[in-house]
Order: structure tokens, then sequence, then C-alpha cells
């Protein structure tokens, strides 16, 4: 019997190919994730391409998104910026499907993959391993959370990290010590975008963003993890957010509501 690389149901990270499914689930275990309320769960690679299409749109003028059609998991989407030499795809989701693979080589393929934090580790080794043995961006305090390891993956330390071309890796923490945000310097028409996870997290009015160390089991981050998560994106010129889902997006004037949303939310958790 072949060995499967088992996905979580709830978190949609993929663990190491095993004969059977594994007992439990360390990323959901942890206090700002949750083990479904009925237990524990796995799916496979074969049959979420079995059973899910890909949801490909064009966000903007050289950004593209891919998600998966029905949700699977957290329902987060990927970012894809190509660029001449291969681009980047920012966060990943858990189908790996033919039909996904080549929509990303359609755009030149990629010369790296850099996600956020855990929560969104998903199925990168499988992409990484379907696109040439793409190169995977971790920041180095990321990697006790690593759950499927490769010779793939490169951790990176300090507070950025160049990917070439323009585009930044910044650790701002928060969410995860190791939580990071990405800065596209073309993105909205020249203005700069920030892609970021839900390390910012875009609100359902989308003028306003916010923080949290857990959003499913509402733990809020302090005033010190806020101020350092503004302060780290400071340098970075930028005029749109891009959050973890297709409807969270801040598309104009941003900076000035990031700051904004930052002094709300501290205003609220303070007496």
């Amino acid at each position: 019997m072949t060995d499967i690389a088992y996905i979580c149901t709830t978190c949609g990270v993929q663990q190491p190919p095993s004969a059977k499914p594994p007992t439990h689930c360390p990323i959901c275990e942890d206090e700002r994730q949750y083990v479904n309320a009925n237990g524990q769960s796995w799916t496979t690679p074969d049959e979420l391409r079995a059973t899910r299409k890909i949801d490909w749109r064009e966000l903007e003028p050289g950004l593209f998104g891919m998600g998966a059609t029905p949700q699977i998991a957290i329902g987060q989407r990927a970012l894809i910026v190509p660029q001449p030499g291969g681009g980047v795809m920012w966060d990943c989701i858990p189908l790996v499907s033919d039909e996904s693979v080549a929509h990303v080589k359609s755009t030149g393929g990629l010369r790296a993959i850099a996600i956020s934090h855990p929560h969104f580790f998903s199925s990168s080794v499988d992409w990484s391993e379907s696109l040439d043995n793409t190169p995977i961006y971790l920041h180095a305090d990321l990697q006790r959370y690593v759950q499927r390891p490769s010779a793939n993956i490169r951790f990176w330390s300090g507070e950025t990290h160049d990917l070439g071309q323009g585009i930044t890796l910044v650790r701002c923490g928060g969410h995860f010590r190791g939580s990071t945000v990405m800065h596209w310097p073309e993105g909205a028409a020249g203005k700069g975008a920030l892609f970021t996870g839900d390390t910012i997290m875009v609100a359902a009015d989308t003028r306003w963003m916010s923080f949290m160390r857990s959003f499913p089991n509402y733990i809020p981050l302090n005033r010190p993890a806020v101020e350092r998560i503004v302060a780290a994106v400071e340098p970075y010129p930028f005029d749109r957010v891009y959050g973890a889902w297709w409807n969270q997006v801040s598309r104009e004037d941003s900076r000035k509501r990031l700051k904004a949303s930052a002094a709300r939310y501290v205003q609220a958790i303070s007496d």
C-alpha cells in the first residue's frame, strides 16, 4: 500500500506520507486553532482532486488569485504574482491538481513560494514538487510548526527577506512570532500592495482592519504586538491590502486605514 500525505479537514495542513491517518493534528491542537468538535478527521489529495475544482481569478493587472470550490478547511486562497523568470506564490491551498498546476504554469511558473504562517502551510510541499521544486520561504521562527519537512523549504531569519524584483517579505509577528506579510511595490497601479494573510485581517467593513492572536478562539493581541505590526510595514508604500480570503481587500488609502484601525483597536482593548 502506498503511503498517503493526509490533509487535516479543519486546518487544511498536510502531514508527511504515512500508511494510515495520523492520530492528531498539532496545528489544530495549538490554542490559535481548534480540533473539530466532532473529532479529528482527514482527507487525501486524491479525494480533493475528485471533489473540488479550481477557482482562478484575475484580481488586478499582474495579480491572480487561486482557491478551491467547494471550500476546503479554512478556505483561504493563494495569490500569484507573475514575473520574468518565474513569479511568486503567496500562501497555499490544499488542492494540487493538473488544472491548478497548469494555471500557475500559464503565468510563467514560479521562482518562490512564500507563506505567512502555519495555518496556510497547506499542501506547500506538493505545490513545490509539482512546480520543479520551487523553493518555499518560511521565517525561521515558524520552523517548529512545519508538519511536512522538505529539502525545498528555505528558512530565513531577521526582519525582512528580499525575494528579488521588488518583492519583500516582512516579519510582523503578532498572530505567530514568525508571522510574515509580503510587499509588492507594483500592486495597486504602482502605489504598492501588502499581502497579509491574517496577520493584518481585513474586516467585513473593508475600510477597517484588525489583529488577533487567535481568530476562531477570540484571543486578542496586546498593544505592543499591534504597534510592532504597524511599525514593521511603515517603511513600505502601499495603497491596497489583500487578506487571506476573496472578499478581504482594502482597496484604497490602506496605509491610513491601517493606522486608524490600529488606533481603534488599541483604544478598544484599553481600560
